[in-house]
């Protein structure tokens, strides 16, 4: 055996499950030591340092979860993993919030029992693989590519450099993560950083929109199909979870999900299978959860629109991204960084920024945060004379220390008399626009507020009065940043 391959000690008051692990472990060429209770456990700790410690939660003497707390307050650098019995989600998530690396539910899968350890081992600094390769090392590309992922992440505001110190340190386990922020401060990137920064690196990054799949495909969506089981499956065909295995399953939007499905979700990510639509039998599948969401989900739980035992399972932890008015330190940097990826995709010059065209800027709310500033900055690059950013005024004072945004203010009823398809009047002939978009903007923006005021905030309501569609009245809803003033989304009666 491999003399320097990595140490795992195995905690479990079942004599043939102990015998079991150790087996398995010592196939795969690791060095094992078992223990059947927390006092045995401690006296293997107290001579020797382990890579892995896999314990069993429910002991003769104690609690698992004791062994957690003591490899914490002594800062050692083994890495747990947690077996609790079938349908204990609460002792799971219990043990990755005290800082278990993983959790395995009993009856434990062997094949998912060594993915486990392998990638328990494979975050390990500076252990080995337990067979030889003569292949390079994911290991050895991890730091430059996790550098990498958190460059994408621009800012160096207190709030933004305690969100990349965050990151760095939650990518290293498996625990669930719920990504908060409003809509545009760029929750994927957060994502996609966890992703860079973790030992699944070199695995896919599956990002799924939950509110842009039609209900009655879910199912299929997530989990896959098999051929015949539904009209037009011509052929097996996997879902986001196979498709993620090793990786990372990102889930943006998570509040949208309905709720029938979140409740096959929540037994896909508490067991670690799925079963594809037209499938028999269930499929481990391994991957590492993060969601993302601009909603309370509490409140959705308290309203019932959201299970509570799912939101318990997804917020083992939180990450918050910072709004861009909490930031504005950083709004130089992300222009410079906007326009110059705008300008290479583009293929236009890279023009001058400078403390004129950024005071510009400044004096525009953004309350879209980075998604409306891109958005801004793609307009002015468009429309610039030369290295000059043609920017369009707006009345709104600067983007300084201001509180957020206030809820809208109520608007006059419309006149029945004035139907809302009547064409817009043009403003008067001496005081034509500088920027006619966004006063197009500004126009369409005021009759949409009305309207969903009028109806309550009820987007289906206030489509059927303006004679547009469902789908027409929510992109032009998130196309012009229009809050609802309770829960921060205009909502559906009839969806």
């Amino acid at each position: 055996m491999n003399a320097t391959a990595a140490a795992i000690l195995v905690v479990d008051d079942e004599p043939d499950l102990r015998t079991l692990y150790e087996l398995t472990l010592l196939r795969e060429g690791y060095r094992v030591e078992t223990a059947a209770c927390l006092q045995e456990a401690r006296e293997c700790l107290s001579r020797q340092i382990f890579d892995v410690l896999l314990t069993d939660m429910r002991l003769p003497d104690g609690e698992g979860m004791e062994l957690l707390t003591q490899l914490r307050e002594q800062q050692r650098r083994e890495r747990s993993i947690v077996m609790t019995a079938y349908g204990s989600a609460e002792n799971a998530v219990e043990a990755l919030r005290a800082g278990a690396f993983d959790y395995l539910t009993k009856p434990v899968d062997l094949k998912q029992f060594r993915a486990v350890v392998a990638s328990a081992i494979q975050g390990s600094a500076g252990v080995p693989a337990p067979r030889s390769t003569t292949r390079s090392s994911p290991l050895a590309r991890q730091p430059a590519r996790a550098e990498d992922a958190l460059a994408r992440i621009v800012g160096e505001a207190p709030a933004m450099r305690a969100l990349k110190g965050h990151i760095t340190k939650v990518a290293r386990g498996m625990a669930p993560v719920l990504i908060h922020g409003e809509s545009g401060t760029g929750k994927e990137l957060v994502a996609r950083a966890l992703h860079g920064c973790s030992q699944r690196a070199d695995g896919p990054l599956i990002a799924v929109n939950c509110g842009a799949i039609p209900e009655n495909l879910l199912e299929a969506e997530f989990f896959g199909a098999r051929k015949g089981s539904y009209t037009g499956a011509t052929q097996d065909r996997d879902g986001f979870f196979q498709a993620a295995r090793g990786g990372t399953l990102f889930l943006d939007e998570i509040g949208d999900l309905p709720l029938a499905m979140q409740s096959k979700l929540l037994r896909a990510i508490q067991e670690r299978s799925v079963r594809p639509l037209g499938a028999t039998q269930e499929e481990p599948v391994d991957v590492r959860i993060v969601s993302a969401t601009h909603r309370d989900l509490a409140a959705d739980v308290r309203a019932g629109r959201f299970r509570q035992d799912l939101y318990y399972r997804l917020n083992v932890i939180e990450l918050l991204v910072p709004p861009l008015r909490e930031r504005r330190e950083d709004l130089p940097a992300l222009c410079r960084a906007l326009l110059a990826r705008i300008a290479q995709e583009s293929g236009l010059p890279l023009p001058t920024l400078d403390a004129h065209t950024l005071a510009q800027i400044a004096q525009h709310p953004l309350s879209g945060n980075v998604r409306e500033l891109e958005n801004l900055l793609h307009r002015a690059l468009t429309l610039a004379d030369g290295q000059q950013l043609h920017l369009p005024s707006h009345p709104t004072p600067a983007l300084a220390a201001h509180p957020p945004p206030a809820p809208l203010a109520p608007l006059a009823p419309l006149a029945p008399s004035v139907p809302l398809a009547q064409p817009l009047s043009p403003p008067p002939p001496n005081d034509l626009p500088n920027d006619l978009q966004a006063w197009l903007d500004e126009q369409e923006r005021a009759i949409l507020v009305r309207a969903l005021q009028d109806s309550g905030f009820n987007r289906t309501a206030a489509a059927a009065r303006l004679g547009i569609s469902l789908r027409q009245i929510r992109y032009r809803i998130a196309r012009l940043n229009i809050a609802a003033p309770q829960d921060g989304e205009p909502h559906d009666d009839a969806e």
